[in-house]
């Protein structure tokens, strides 16, 4: 059907050749033989024009189906072109594909420039953060400077995280790990918020054992945790173990709305409480859903407004494999 759709109007052609031959042979009165045996010469020539045509049609199509199967960078799979207008298509088809990679390059050139760059200011930025550190060694733990260059090594960690994981070189290490070890350093790092914010911490016995990586693993659990600082003003904020392999972060803060909660995890998203507070980026949970995906981990969000937010980080995959 493809093909005769394709060929109607030279078909519809000959036929109206063939009518306007058949008239001019009746009016001049020529022999029905000479018409009948003109008509059997014409229909076997043209019957092997037309299924030589067909043969050709059907090996195109095939092949352009087979491309389309197996598709790759390269143009070479395409059939030969056997007309000029199938040749400016092709033509036309390998400027675009050079376009496309010219743009794909430049594309990949900037990303990495903007990572190497990235990499280079985190890394030049930790200098004068830790001269502050050594200045401020003499002020309490968890005194406002204090507190307030906390922030800031967390910001240029979460911006090198960031860079780390937009690398195509991101390193995981799969281990079988206690699910202790995970929570209690992001625990200990985010002491002195607990102090300052005079919040309970209720932390129940970790005993599971769960396959992830340690380093990405505590950076969720450290988001999460700082989250849950950023909008709890009094009350407690809850660790426990779901079983089999499950970690709970709960707290009692102002809890999120539930219209929000879908698109939670979403580049650039706040929300209504990011809007309140009009310095949120969104990018810490974006990246906790990032890397549980990538971890085949499990991050599922549930909150009531003003009763407080629970997020459980599902450890339990088979996807990964032990190095």
């Amino acid at each position: 059907m493809a093909y005769l759709r394709q060929k109607r109007s030279i078909i519809l052609t000959l036929i109206f050749f063939f009518l306007i031959c058949a008239v001019l042979f009746y009016l001049y009165h020529v022999p029905l033989d000479c018409l009948i045996y003109t008509g059997i010469i014409c229909l076997i020539i043209g019957s092997i024009a037309v299924i030589t045509d067909f043969s050709r049609f059907c090996r195109s199509r095939r092949k352009l189906q087979d491309a389309m199967q197996t598709i790759t960078v390269s143009l070479e799979t395409l059939p030969l072109a056997r007309t000029p207008l199938e040749h400016d298509y092709q033509q036309l088809l390998e400027i675009l594909h050079t376009e496309q990679n010219r743009i794909l390059d430049e594309t990949a050139d900037s990303k990495r420039f903007l990572q190497d760059y990235y990499a280079m200011w985190v890394h030049q930025i930790k200098v004068p953060i830790q001269a502050m550190r050594l200045l401020l060694s003499k002020e309490e733990k968890n005194s406002p400077l204090n507190l307030e260059l906390f922030k800031i090594e967390q910001y240029v960690e979460m911006a090198l995280s960031c860079a780390r994981l937009e690398s195509d070189s991101t390193d995981y290490v799969i281990r079988s790990l206690p699910l202790e070890q995970i929570v209690k350093p992001a625990v200990r790092k985010y002491a002195p918020m607990f102090i300052s914010k005079k919040l309970s911490l209720e932390m129940s016995s970790l005993t599971a054992t769960v396959l992830t990586d340690e380093k990405w693993a505590q950076f969720i659990v450290e988001q999460i945790l700082s989250n849950s600082l950023k909008y709890t003003r009094t009350g407690f904020i809850r660790i426990w173990q779901k079983d089999p392999a499950a970690l709970v972060i709960e707290d009692t803060g102002i809890g999120i709305d539930p219209a929000d909660i879908p698109r939670l995890g979403e580049r650039g998203f706040t929300g209504y409480n990011g809007r309140l507070d009009k310095k949120s980026t969104g990018i810490g949970l974006y990246l906790c859903k990032e890397i549980s995906r990538r971890l085949s981990h499990t991050l599922t969000i549930e909150s009531e407004p003003g009763k407080g937010t629970r997020v459980t980080i599902d450890f339990a995959t088979r996807q990964l494999q032990v190095e």
